[in-house]
């Protein structure tokens, strides 16, 4: 079985992403330590008002690389949407757009 690197690690943490489940922020943070004593850490907040919520996740992984992710929802009259930017730790950046409705 081949160990998952520092990187994916953080970045498994980083998009599972936290959802905002009610009208109020909220805020969190964590590490994880891996088996050879490396360590990421992960932080991020959100916050619901007026049909919409937003959150902002980043995390660092054990060479000081970060990545994060910086997004928000909005829904009116049975549709919702949203999107969200991806950076990571190069520079990169992707962004994701979704829509459903009822």
């Amino acid at each position: 079985m081949r160990n998952a690197t520092p990187l994916a690690v953080a970045a498994a943490i980083l998009f599972a992403g936290a959802a905002v489940t009610d009208a109020n922020a909220y805020t969190r943070s964590g590490s994880t330590t891996g088996k050879y004593g490396n360590s990421v850490s992960r932080s991020g907040g959100g916050s619901c008002s007026g049909g919409t919520c937003s959150s902002q996740q980043s995390v660092t992984g054990p060479a000081g690389k970060s990545a994060s992710r910086d997004g928000s929802t909005s829904c009116s009259s049975g549709t919702c949407s949203g999107s969200a930017t991806y950076s990571g730790p190069h520079g990169g950046q992707a962004t994701r757009t979704r829509s459903t409705s009822r």
